[in-house]
């Protein structure tokens, strides 16, 4: 688990939730908490001009579910 808080330097194209992706693996409510840690982010649009900086919260990994395959 993350146990403090990381920042990354977006690239270009990045989204908040590419990062999240990259980050935590997952955007399922980490989306809105990187927000949330990074005030006027939003307004930035949805992709991030390169060289912003994006405080990384450290947040509680989520339990992966078990995945039903309908053929093997």
């Amino acid at each position: 688990m993350n146990t403090r808080t990381d920042s990354v330097i977006s690239v270009q194209g990045d989204t908040v939730d590419m990062i999240c992706v990259r980050h935590y693996g997952y955007t399922a409510k980490v989306t809105e908490q990187v927000l949330a840690a990074n005030p006027g982010l939003a307004a930035l649009g949805a992709q991030l001009p390169v060289g912003t900086r994006v405080k990384l919260p450290a947040i509680a990994p989520v339990p992966i579910k078990n995945i039903v395959k309908l053929w093997d």
